[in-house]
């Protein structure tokens, strides 16, 4: 439904942070349909619509190997089993992510190394990887797990020769990143291992968790196929502790299914992030994110200024029916569960600050030129009270 507000304009009542409503009802007869094949086969965990899922996004990503599991999380916590990571190593992180990237070094028992975040990316400062790396820290670290943060792709040409100088594997997060690109390659493709979720408002989604490891190793394709079934090569052998880790039938269906649009919706979200960036450049006080070939906009993430009071911004885009969300207000080396690692405030100036600045806007492939012109609007209107 529209209305006009007093200058005349169109106005929407509401605009969601995100409608996977809408992403449904293009696709409902071909996922219903799928769906309901899937039911009636009565194969609901493994089978060839999971190895056919396995395969399609394999061939995807350009890897030799797909591992599926039952979610992003999960799928960190396998990689890192599989390369023996446990008790007293340590791998190199951002304190600027969700919490899953972090708590699976900590599930396998090794210990999280910050380093600060760009200020232009949001992304893995390279410079300051480099100089811990450079550090003669100790001990060495066994992994480097970066994140593509919001759909960014980091450099990954400059991280892999990084690590390749101090024989580091190197995972990818690639949790918000999937069919993103550097230099024409796909993320996840670039590493020892790339790890996805497939959660509901990933870009690829299922209708519930999900995820994935991509490798072109083929001994730790075998290892995180056997870690996620409880150990076992063949049933009833169990060769190590494992866990129970399975993507099941329906969401490898439903994901075939969307893959084949992913390309597509990708480039929708290009279509709506610069269509922002046009909009609201002309507004004060903003650092409106960057944008770079390959970036597929899991998020719109812009910096409010130090002086703004963001939570005011924000009560008073949801009274005007904006829906936003703040990614992440406490940095990782800040919560309780980690301050035994002897962290303090001002240790990663960068990331602190954009936690307290950063936020994000509606974003979605269907989002209508219409309503982010009604975005600009009430963010201005917002912004000057």
């Amino acid at each position: 439904m529209l209305r006009r507000d007093i200058s005349g304009r169109e106005r929407v009542n509401s605009i969601p942070l995100l409608d996977l409503a809408r992403q449904y009802q293009g696709l409902q007869q071909q996922l219903d349909d799928t769906v309901l094949k899937v039911m009636a086969s009565g194969r609901y965990i493994g089978g060839e619509t999971v190895t056919t899922f396995e395969r399609e996004f394999a061939d995807y990503l350009g890897t030799e190997h797909c591992v599926s599991c039952n979610s992003g999380t999960d799928a960190l916590f396998l990689a890192l089993r599989a390369l023996d990571i446990g008790p007293g190593d340590l791998v190199v992180t951002t304190p600027f992510t969700f919490i899953a990237t972090v708590e699976m070094i900590s599930a396998v028992g090794a210990t999280p190394a910050f380093v600060d975040i760009e200020a232009e990316t949001f992304n893995l400062d390279l410079n300051q990887l480099a100089n811990l790396l450079d550090s003669s820290i100790t001990p060495k670290p066994k992994a480097i797990l970066p994140v593509h943060l919001f759909g960014r792709p980091l450099d990954m040409t400059a991280l892999m020769a990084l690590a390749a100088a101090y024989e580091i594997p190197v995972i990818e997060d690639c949790a918000q990143a999937t069919g993103a690109t550097w230099q024409g390659q796909r993320v996840g493709s670039f590493g020892t291992m790339g790890c996805f979720s497939f959660f509901p408002t990933k870009n690829l989604g299922a209708f519930g968790d999900g995820g994935a490891i991509a490798t072109d190793n083929p001994q730790l394709a075998q290892r995180l196929r056997s870690l996620k079934e409880h150990g076992a090569t063949r049933r009833y052998y169990h060769e190590e502790i494992g866990i129970n880790s399975r993507l099941d039938a329906l969401q490898a269906a439903i994901l075939s299914v969307k893959l084949a649009h992913l390309d597509q919706w990708n480039q929708q979200r290009r279509q709506v992030a610069h269509r922002y960036q046009q909009l609201l450049a002309p507004l004060p006080d903003l650092q409106l994110p960057q944008d770079v070939p390959g970036h597929v906009w899991n998020q719109y993430s812009l910096r409010l200024a130090p002086h703004q009071d963001r939570d005011r911004l924000r009560s008073r885009l949801q009274d005007r029916g904006v829906g936003t969300m703040v990614y992440y207000p406490t940095p990782l080396h800040s919560q309780p569960v980690y301050r035994h690692l002897g962290y303090v405030a001002g240790d990663f100036p960068v990331t602190e600050a954009v936690c307290s600045q950063v936020l994000s806007l509606p974003m979605f492939p269907e989002l209508q030129a219409q309503q982010q012109e009604q975005v600009m609007y009430r963010l201005k209107e917002s912004n000057s009270e």
